[in-house]
């Protein structure tokens, strides 16, 4: 049985996090705010103890496909080469999908509203990702016969990999670093509420997917962070839920758009209320008083 990394890796997240911290005020920096990094710390807590039943009902689901696998792979060291790049690929469409289709931007969206950029963001996670199929977009990866605890371990390095790119205090690296793997920089896009930035820089620990499939964005201004309609919250259970609530709310008041509502693109609406990502580039930047940029209205959107 291969080892959990992100619980051995708990120590080095709460380390790192006070190192940034230490960092950040002694160059007067406001990269922290007290209470949405604890928001952050909590929503990491309970996506680590729902984790505990969730992962358990992910491996069920590779074991369950892996009695169909087509070919016996194993655990040769070319095969981690190959699982690498096919979790990684597997992980683009899934987060690109994240964005657009509002049933999995509902469980995707906490870790995008905090308006704040640190180390402790990476730690603001769904409680109900495995609910809403997450692991849907990795099921052919055991299917082609990658033991499913390989499959589980690759995940994990992926996730751990991403700790370290939610960090203002790193620039850009060097040309061909950039060019092939996710960043600092890149992920400062992703994470930017800025018309051109919406929906950008998908990958996971490459950034040729995003080259490749036409969703890159290089880091031009410092992003603004947050949704293009925050929620102003520092509630982990409202944080967790609140986009599942607007859902709800919308099916109910016009049922005969429901379907739309749910698997629509965020920030749909049958009258023309609030904006898609499209919608929003088509019209240009606003900016706010005191020059920062400001979006128009979209429910919980990113």
């Amino acid at each position: 049985m291969l080892p959990n990394l992100i619980h051995w890796a708990i120590p080095f997240f709460v380390a790192a996090i006070g190192l940034e911290v230490l960092i950040t005020a002694r160059r007067g920096a406001d990269f922290y705010e007290a209470r949405d990094a604890l928001s952050s710390v909590a929503m990491g807590l309970g996506n680590v103890l729902i984790g505990l039943l969730g992962k358990g009902l992910v491996l069920a689901a590779y074991v369950g496909v892996y009695q169909w696998h087509f070919f016996e792979i194993g655990y040769q060291w070319w095969a981690w080469g190959l699982l690498f790049l096919g979790q990684d690929l597997s992980y683009y469409w899934f987060h690109r999908c994240s964005h657009n289709i509002r049933f999995l931007w509902a469980s995707h969206v906490i870790h995008h509203s905090s308006q704040r950029y640190n180390l402790s963001t990476a730690l603001r996670q769904t409680w109900t990702g495995t609910l809403t199929g997450s692991f849907v977009f990795y099921l052919w990866l055991p299917l082609l016969g990658f033991p499913p605890v390989m499959v589980l371990f690759m995940q994990s390095i992926s996730l751990l990999y991403q700790f370290w790119i939610h960090t203002e205090t790193i620039g850009k690296l060097p040309r061909w670093v950039e060019w092939i793997f996710n960043t600092p920089s890149h992920h400062r896009v992703h994470h930017g509420a800025d018309n051109k930035y919406l929906d950008r820089n998908h990958g996971g620990i490459l950034i040729i997917w995003d080259r490749l499939f036409g969703s890159f964005q290089a880091e031009e201004e410092r992003p603004t962070y947050g949704l293009t309609e925050n929620i102003h919250s520092y509630n982990p259970f409202w944080i967790a839920i609140h986009e599942w609530v607007q859902i709800a709310r919308d099916m109910w008041r016009w049922p005969g758009h429901a379907l739309r509502y749910l698997l629509g693109p965020p920030g749909w609406s049958h009258d023309g209320s609030r904006k898609t990502t499209r919608q929003l580039r088509k019209q240009g930047p606003a900016v706010k008083a005191g020059g920062r940029r400001q979006q128009d209205a979209r429910s919980g959107r990113l």
